[in-house]
C-alpha cells in the first residue's frame, strides 16, 4: 500500500512538472534565456541560504548576464524579468495588463484591496474617486502642512543635533514624511497626539520589515532569525494599532462634517481660511482638508466607496506616501552630501529664493527649483524608491523579440534601467545636468521610469516631488551636508522598497554655526 502511495505522488508530481514546464506557457517561454532550472523547484535553490542583500546581488547579476531578458522557474510560475526601455513601454503601457503579482498580495493584511493592490474596475473607480485629491488646487493646500513640518524638522534637528551628525538617516526621514502624510492624509498631526505618536510610527516602521520577511521567508538566511510564530505575533499587533487609528480617525471626521452639515464638503477646492461666521455656527475651527475628506465626500454623493473603502485608500496612502519619500529624500541627501559642487549649486538657487520670499517658500516657488529638482530626479535615477514592479499577465504580451504567455509573471527592474550604459552615459555617475531639457532631449521616454508610467503610474509623484523639493530645499538653506556614509557602498536588500540593510549616517553642520 505504501509504495502504492509513494508511486501515485511520484506520478502526480511528474505531470505537474510536465504541466507546468512543457505546456503552454513552457513553450512560449523556452526560448528566453535563463540559468537552467531545477525539476519541480526550478531556480529557487538559487537562492536558498542567501541573505535578502545577496539575493538583491543575485539578481543585478543575472539582469546583466542575461541583458536585456531573462527567465526564473519557481515550483509553478516563471518570471520573466524585463530592463529594456522597448520591453518596459510595452507592458507599462498596457491596459489588459494591469494586474499586480502576488508580491503585492503580502501587502492586503494592512491595505486590503486599495489603489495599490487592486485591479479590474474596483481599481478603475478608485483611481478616479482619487485623483483629483492630487489636483493643482489641492496640492496647493498642502504645501502650507509641508512647509510647517519642515521649519519643525529644522527646528528640532538644531535643537537636537549638537554633535552634528545623524546615526540614522532612515528614522529621520521616515518620521518627517510621516508627519506629513498623516496630516495631508487624515488630517491629524501625530505631535498632537503625543501619547499615541510613538506607537504608530513604530508599527508603520516595523510593517515593512515585516512584510520583507513575508516575501523572503524561507529563502533568504538573515530572514529566519524569527520564528513564523513571532512574527505573526508582531503582524497582528501592529495591524490593530493602524487599522484601529485609521478607524478612529475616519469616525472622528464623518462625526464633524455631519455637525457641520457637510458644509465645507462641498468647498473642498475653494476656501481657505476660517471666518468668524465658521465660529459662530459651529461653535468650533473649521478644520483643514485633507485627503480623507474627499473621500467622505464621494461616499457621500455616490460614488462606490464605502467605510471600508475608505480605509483601505487611507491606509495605501500612509504606505505609499511615506516610505517610498523617505527612500528618495535619504538617498537624495547622502548623494548631495558626498557631491559637493552640486549641494552648492543647489543651495545657492534655494537661498536666492528664501531671500526673494522673506525666508518663505511657497507652492508657485517650487517650480523655480530648475537645479534641485535635477538633483532630485538624478537622485530617483540611481536610486529608484520602488526599484522593480511587478504584474501578472492577463492577455499575451508582444515584447520586442518575445512573448510574454498569459499566466506568467513579469518584473520590470527600474534599477538596473536606470543604470543602462546603452542609454546613459557612465550610467554610475552622479550628473544633475543629465535632465537638462537639451541633454534629454531624444532619450528614450521609458528608459527613465521613477514613478512607473502608463495607466498604473504612481498617482502621487507630483505630491512626492513637492515634499522632496521643499524638505530639501528647507535642509540645504540651513546645514551643509557631509557624508559619513557614501551611498554606492550602501548594501541594499530586497524589498518592494528599495531599502538599505544597515542604518544611514550623515552629518549636518549648522550654517548659522558655521559662519
Amino acid at each position: 500500500m505504501l509504495i502504492e502511495i509513494v508511486l501515485l505522488v511520484l506520478f502526480l508530481i511528474g505531470v505537474f512538472h510536465y504541466v507546468t514546464r512543457y505546456g503552454r506557457i513552457g513553450k512560449l517561454v523556452e526560448d528566453i534565456p535563463g540559468i537552467p532550472a531545477w525539476p519541480i523547484v526550478g531556480n529557487l535553490p538559487h537562492l536558498m541560504g542567501l541573505s535578502s542583500e545577496e539575493a538583491w546581488n543575485v539578481f543585478r547579476k543575472l539582469n546583466n548576464d542575461y541583458y536585456p531578458i531573462f527567465k526564473f522557474w519557481t515550483t509553478h510560475e516563471v518570471v520573466i524579468n524585463i530592463r529594456h526601455p522597448d520591453d518596459v513601454e510595452v507592458l507599462l503601457t498596457s491596459i489588459d495588463n494591469i494586474d499586480k503579482s502576488t508580491a503585492y498580495h503580502l501587502l492586503q493584511p494592512w491595505l486590503k484591496t486599495g489603489l495599490l493592490t487592486s485591479t479590474g474596475k474596483k481599481w478603475q473607480e478608485r483611481r478616479k474617486i482619487l485623483t483629483p485629491a492630487f489636483h493643482f488646487n489641492v496640492l496647493k493646500k498642502l504645501m502650507e502642512i509641508i512647509t510647517e513640518n519642515c521649519e519643525k524638522t529644522i527646528k528640532s534637528l538644531k535643537l537636537n543635533n549638537r554633535d552634528e551628525s545623524v546615526d540614522d538617516l532612515l528614522q529621520f526621514t521616515a518620521n518627517h514624511t510621516l508627519n506629513i502624510i498623516c496630516e495631508t492624509a487624515m488630517g491629524v498631526s501625530l505631535d498632537q497626539k503625543k501619547d499615541f505618536q510613538k506607537k504608530y510610527r513604530d508599527s508603520v516602521h516595523e510593517m515593512g520589515e515585516i512584510m520583507l520577511y513575508r516575501i523572503a521567508r524561507p529563502w533568504f538566511r538573515n530572514e529566519r532569525i524569527f520564528s513564523f510564530t513571532e512574527k505573526g505575533k508582531d503582524l497582528a499587533r501592529h495591524l490593530n494599532v493602524l487599522h484601529n487609528f485609521s478607524k478612529k480617525i475616519i469616525k472622528e471626521r464623518k462625526e464633524y462634517h455631519t455637525k457641520t452639515n457637510d458644509c465645507y464638503l462641498c468647498e473642498l477646492e475653494l476656501k481657505d481660511s476660517t471666518t468668524e461666521m465658521d465660529v459662530n455656527m459651529f461653535g468650533f475651527q473649521k478644520k483643514r482638508m485633507a485627503m480623507l475628506d474627499l473621500l467622505i465626500s464621494c461616499s457621500k454623493t455616490g460614488s462606490h466607496i464605502d467605510d471600508q473603502g475608505i480605509q483601505e485608500e487611507v491606509d495605501t496612502f500612509i504606505f505609499e506616501g511615506h516610505d517610498t519619500v523617505a527612500m528618495g529624500l535619504s538617498f537624495s541627501l547622502l548623494l548631495l552630501a558626498e557631491n559637493k559642487s552640486a549641494q552648492t549649486r543647489a543651495r545657492n538657487e534655494i537661498n536666492d529664493l528664501f531671500k526673494k520670499n522673506d525666508g518663505k517658500i511657497g507652492f508657485s516657488d517650487m517650480q523655480q527649483l530648475h537645479y534641485l529638482e535635477m538633483c532630485i530626479k538624478e537622485s530617483l535615477r540611481l536610486y529608484p524608491s520602488a526599484p522593480f514592479i511587478s504584474r501578472r499577465i492577463t492577455k499575451d504580451l508582444k515584447l520586442k523579440n518575445h512573448i510574454i504567455p498569459k499566466g506568467a509573471i513579469t518584473h520590470v527592474h527600474i534599477y538596473d534601467l536606470h543604470r543602462d550604459k546603452n542609454f546613459w552615459s557612465e550610467p554610475e555617475k552622479f550628473d544633475p545636468e543629465r535632465f537638462l531639457p537639451e541633454n534629454a532631449r531624444g532619450r528614450h521616454p521609458f528608459s527613465y521610469v521613477p514613478f512607473s508610467a502608463g495607466p498604473r503610474n504612481c498617482i502621487g509623484q507630483k505630491f512626492a516631488m513637492m515634499e522632496l523639493k521643499t524638505t530639501i530645499a528647507y535642509i540645504l538653506h540651513n546645514f551643509i551636508l557631509e557624508p559619513i556614509d557614501f551611498a554606492h557602498e550602501v548594501p541594499i536588500k530586497a524589498d518592494i522598497v528599495i531599502r538599505p540593510s544597515k542604518p544611514l549616517r550623515l552629518r549636518l553642520i549648522s550654517i548659522r554655526n558655521n559662519e
